[in-house]
């Protein structure tokens, strides 16, 4: 990932780009692309994880898959956020908010269990 953080660094400075990655447009860009990989399931697909064989969907999927990890990594470089590290933590937070014997086959919000 420190790859392509890089590259993306690179990217922008060649556009002079920087200027316009502001924690806020970072933030509001990843969930523009979030609610545009949820478009493409809006009415019909994305009930299996089969319908995702599809090819034409699988490529739009990929393309905003793509899109959110960009800004997502883009947003972790300005801000020096160690993405790593935040994402072990918050696995140890949920382990301890939903424990194996509470939530084991269950869809319950930790404060319901």
């Amino acid at each position: 990932m420190k790859a392509i953080s890089l590259k993306l660094r690179k990217f922008a400075k060649r556009r002079n780009w920087d200027q316009f990655h502001s924690p806020k447009n970072l933030a509001c860009s990843i969930c523009v692309e979030s609610s545009e990989l949820l478009e493409i399931f809006q009415w019909s697909q994305g009930n299996k994880w089969s319908d995702l064989k599809d090819k034409k969907i699988r490529i739009k999927v990929e393309e905003e898959l793509a899109d959110i990890l960009l800004y997502l990594l883009r947003f972790a470089d300005k801000g020096k956020f160690d993405l790593a590290k935040a994402a072990n933590v918050k696995l140890q937070l949920n382990a301890e908010k939903y424990p194996i014997e509470k939530s084991r086959g269950r869809d319950t919000k930790y404060t319901d269990l």
